[in-house]
């Protein structure tokens, strides 16, 4: 199976601990998470920020007052994928000692699970639809070796 071509900004904020994500998150290996989520080609930023940019994000545009783990801006879905995915350090690194997972195989589903809303999937809008994107994410997570992140 061909893999979808990405042209890729990967971007840090200034914070506490940037070095320890930075570490989680090698381009190769970023690139290499959104490229087995891509259908077509991409153009995707990926920007990891500190928990005040993300509630600052999450309450401006979706009126959620707190911060959140990724948030998928997307702008087109043809011919190419073009989207940026903000994803909050503090509350990625939260979540994946609470869910026994490495910070890297976090990343890599929330990465995925941007990717996807990028292309129009969606949760939230039934029950179907969110065991089609899980599943989806499970498909996918599990060809990257990475396993079962639900």
């Amino acid at each position: 199976m061909a893999l979808a071509d990405l042209s890729l900004s990967l971007q840090f904020a200034r914070f506490r601990e940037v070095a320890r994500h930075r570490a989680a998150l090698p381009r190769h290996r970023v690139a290499r998470w959104i490229r087995h989520a891509l259908d077509a080609d991409g153009e995707i930023t990926v920007r990891i920020v500190d928990a005040e940019e993300g509630q600052q994000l999450n309450r401006e545009f979706r009126g959620k007052d707190y911060a959140t783990n990724v948030l998928t801006f997307d702008y087109a879905q043809s011919p190419v994928v073009m989207a940026d995915l903000v994803l909050c350090a503090p509350v990625v690194a939260r979540e994946a000692k609470e869910q026994r997972k490495t910070l890297a195989a976090h990343y890599a589903h929330l990465l995925v699970h941007g990717t996807l809303h990028a292309q129009g999937w969606d949760h939230e809008t039934g029950e179907a639809d969110a065991e089609a994107m899980e599943a989806r994410e499970i498909e996918i997570l599990a060809r990257l070796g990475i396993k079962n992140p639900y």
